[in-house]
């Protein structure tokens, strides 16, 4: 499959100058990036996904505080949502106008073009040091990390508990007893979704990981190649269609994000669907009150339930730095994780601290967000330390659309196999 080719050519193309949005979230900043620039301050300038209805208001309220403390630094947050931004920051680049300050999923591609700083150049020993080693391996490349764990969440099942009382059936823990429960609801009330689905480019990849990996298959073999063609991923996905089919989920699941989802989970209009962790303050800042319970994601029977481990960074791009740049962004690498800080980052939008203070300080106050974090520590994760991760992730999203509207998934994910593989 061709990668971002462009990227290649940029590189030789890059004088390290970033300009700053001006429809960013938050003012301020300059569009030079020589010393100093013309009014004595260090500019950095960062892009920012978009994690829910707080977090604008979040980095609005940070730019304030970082700004108060250290007049010398211009900081520009600009936040993105996740259906914009890699197409925003591709943009960026193709215009030689990387970002200083990326946070977002993907940077293999980024790391691989040469575009990108290795992180112990960008982030202070003593906030490096915080980090969950099993988090900073998922950004090893060669023996070197680029990015840095931003924050993580954990997947499981969450059931409204009602309407299952109320359908008589019990928390699916099988693919068999997960269409018999299906049945059940759809029957007790035709105006409820039994479960949900999310095939959109925001979390498409994430479901072909539940159905893949609790069907025994993935992205990759035990050898780490990948292996997208799999018979047990195609079984997979053709199960995940046919609920469509069946009209078991939500109607529309190539536009229906996981926000869309939660809504209707909180309004009590789908009975059934895996998500986060943060599931929780999202209904909670919704103003639902909905019953729910919280299991194992359904397994095709035979293996152990897998929850799918998500984590997020930050990675800094190679803009030819002096070193009063390069210590201004480990000033707001040390500003953001600073422990209470990041503690109330993680929580804001309800997702899984990635430093060992933020989760010592997150089990003390939150009993409950304790298990969390021993879940996140044993989940699987996607492969995107590999090159082709941004490649693969559009295309599994490709194929679970296109097998919406009607295509063979086993051709559709033998020609997406051969792709990866040139």
């Amino acid at each position: 499959m061709k990668k971002l080719a462009a990227l290649s050519l940029i590189l030789s193309m890059m004088c390290g100058l970033v300009a700053c949005s001006s429809n960013s979230s938050s003012d301020g900043g300059s569009d030079s990036k020589e010393e100093g620039g013309s009014d004595g301050k260090v500019s950095i300038n960062v892009i920012a996904a978009q994690y829910g209805q707080n977090t604008k208001s979040w980095w609005e309220d940070f730019v304030k505080d970082f700004t108060a403390e250290h007049s010398d630094i211009d900081l520009t947050v600009e936040v993105e949502s996740w259906n914009d931004i890699y197409t925003v920051v591709n943009t960026r680049i193709s215009n030689n106008e990387a970002p200083d300050i990326l946070n977002i999923d993907v940077f293999a591609n980024y790391q691989a073009d040469g575009l990108l700083l290795p992180a112990e150049d960008f982030v202070s020993k003593e906030t490096y040091d915080k980090m969950y080693p099993s988090f900073l391996e998922q950004s090893d490349v060669d023996g070197t990390i680029w990015a840095i764990p931003d924050l993580a969440s954990a997947r499981a099942l969450y059931v409204n508990a009602d309407i299952l009382k109320e359908a008589n059936v019990e928390i699916p823990t099988t693919w068999d007893e997960l269409t018999e429960a299906c049945k059940a609801i759809k029957a007790y009330n035709g105006d409820i979704y039994p479960w949900g689905i999310d095939m959109t480019t925001d979390e498409g990849q994430a479901a072909f990981a539940y159905y893949t990996w609790n069907n025994g298959g993935g992205f990759v073999d035990d050898d780490d190649n990948w292996a997208l063609n799999s018979e047990k991923n195609v079984e997979a996905i053709e199960y995940a269609v046919n609920m469509v089919k069946e009209g078991y989920t939500n109607s529309d699941p190539a536009n229906d994000t996981r926000y869309d989802l939660q809504d209707m989970f909180g309004a009590g209009q789908v009975a059934m669907m895996i998500g986060p962790n943060s599931i929780p303050t999202y209904i909670a800042d919704g103003g639902y009150t909905v019953n729910y319970e919280v299991a194992p994601i359904p397994t095709n029977g035979g293996v152990d339930s897998v929850s799918a481990g998500v984590m997020d960074r930050f990675m800094c791009f190679d803009n030819e730095y002096s070193d009063a740049e390069l210590e201004a962004i480990k000033t707001f690498f040390d500003f953001f994780y600073e422990d209470e800080r990041y503690s109330d980052w993680v929580l804001m939008e309800g997702f899984l601290p990635a430093t060992s203070t933020g989760g010592e300080i997150l089990a003390e106050a939150d009993e409950s967000m304790a298990s969390w974090v021993d879940i996140v520590g044993s989940c699987k994760f996607y492969p995107t330390a590999k090159t082709e991760w941004d490649d693969v992730k559009q295309g599994v999203i490709n194929v679970e659309q296109q097998a919406l509207l009607g295509g063979n998934v086993k051709e559709l994910l033998d020609e997406l196999q051969n792709e990866v593989a040139e």
